[in-house]
């Protein structure tokens, strides 16, 4: 997967050397930055988003994962908007996670979840909803084939140049004929500060434990941060981003730090 990495790379060098001449008018680039940053906003977008997480077992395995999470907004009535997010994962998983059968390659369980979100909430933006688990893997070292559900939350405010907020989830599966049931909480809070001609500093670790496990192997909680900027490709905008982040604490079987390269397709109405 050392190519998807390289593609990441090279076309957000591109978009720090492409400058203020490709910003599009109508809405500003403040403006779509904090659209792009906050996970329930009435904006159509195709976020790319690939994890690769290092130094994974006794041999420093590395597992690549390229999500796809299509965001498409749809409007219930004039007080309330249905936002939809779907995670397909592209998984290339290292021999140690795959019980000795060697790297495996393919496609993970898939994740939707929809969020209602009130149209009007000047103060604080929040939605609430159901996820569910789609057992999509297409070998059983890369998912849990199992069916699953649970709610998700989030909150976030909007002061001057940030955006922060949370977002939670929980997920029990139901029917499957996996071995091993599912009991995953997931926590993702998000610290931006925007900053001029489309740039911002980031800081948003995904959190989990899960509850299956016993104590020792339960929690994954990361710490780090990034950069990014809202750019245009032609008249298409875009939201380019890199980070990193160091796991403070993790399963036997986890990685040590993750690398997050990002670029979002942004279709502001």
């Amino acid at each position: 997967m050392l190519h998807v990495r390289t593609f990441f790379l090279a076309v957000l060098v591109i978009a720090i050397s492409i400058g203020d001449a490709c910003f599009a008018e109508g809405q500003s680039h403040s403006d779509l930055a904090k659209a792009a940053q906050n996970p329930i906003a009435n904006l159509i977008s195709l976020p790319l988003q690939n994890n690769t997480n290092f130094g994974i077992g006794p041999d420093d395995e590395t597992q690549n994962i390229l999500n796809i999470q299509p965001v498409w907004p749809f409007s219930i009535n004039k007080d309330w908007n249905l936002i939809t997010r779907t995670i397909l994962p592209i998984v290339s998983q290292p021999d140690v996670l795959t019980g000795g059968q060697g790297r495996i390659n393919g496609l993970g369980d898939t994740t939707f979840t929809g969020f209602f979100s009130p149209k009007d909430s000047p103060t604080l933006t929040w939605g609430v909803g159901p996820v569910f688990l789609i057992p999509t893997a297409t070998d059983d070292a890369l998912g849990s084939d199992k069916w699953g559900a649970g709610a998700s939350a989030v909150l976030l405010a909007m002061p001057g140049h940030w955006v922060v907020g949370s977002l939670f989830s929980n997920v029990w599966s139901f029917a499957g004929s996996g071995d091993q049931d599912v009991n995953l909480f997931t926590w993702q809070y998000f610290i931006n500060y925007n900053m001029a001609k489309g740039w911002y500093l980031t800081s948003a670790p995904i959190i989990t434990a899960n509850w299956e496990a016993n104590s020792d192997n339960r929690w994954t909680i990361p710490f780090g941060g990034g950069i990014g900027r809202i750019f245009h490709i032609g008249k298409q905008p875009m939201n380019g981003q890199i980070s990193a982040y160091y796991n403070v604490e993790k399963p036997d079987s986890g990685a040590d730090w993750q690398l997050r390269l990002q670029l979002q397709f942004l279709f502001p109405k």
